[in-house]
């Protein structure tokens, strides 16, 4: 029987220095994704490439039903169609995404801090760096 599940990928997407030469990275499984071939912009940019290339990790895994997390409140509530993109270049990025999110019969795109975020880590751990420390809860 086929694993009905949905199927969770992080996202993330980054750029030294900002503007700069971009990077993302998908994690799903256990598996990370780099892409580091993806040119120059600023950091909405990196992360909209992020949740694009999630998308595509996706379609090869053969995923019908996906959430998609990442740390970046700007791409997950216009992703979600709550806030305006304001550029040509981020109304391009929502253009590609929806196409690509159509092809999936339940998207679903979530925030999570960014000591939670799966693929910023694994960003972190490809750099050399150390991860953040997650932020205690109150309480």
């Amino acid at each position: 029987m086929p694993d009905v599940r949905p199927l969770k990928l992080f996202f993330d997407g980054g750029c030294r220095p900002n503007p700069g030469a971009m990077e993302t990275a998908v994690v799903a499984r256990g598996i990370a994704w780099f892409d580091d071939a993806i040119g120059t912009g600023d950091n909405n940019d990196a992360e909209w490439l992020a949740l694009i290339h999630a998308l595509r990790v996706a379609t090869e895994l053969g995923a019908v039903d996906i959430i998609l997390v990442g740390d970046s409140a700007l791409v997950v509530n216009q992703a979600n169609g709550l806030w305006p993109c304001r550029s040509a270049g981020l109304l391009a990025h929502r253009a590609v995404y929806a196409g690509l999110a159509a092809g999936f019969a339940r998207v679903r795109v979530r925030r999570v801090g960014r000591a939670q975020n799966l693929a910023g880590i694994a960003l972190q751990k490809r750099r050399g760096l150390r991860p953040p420390l997650p932020v205690p809860s109150p309480g």
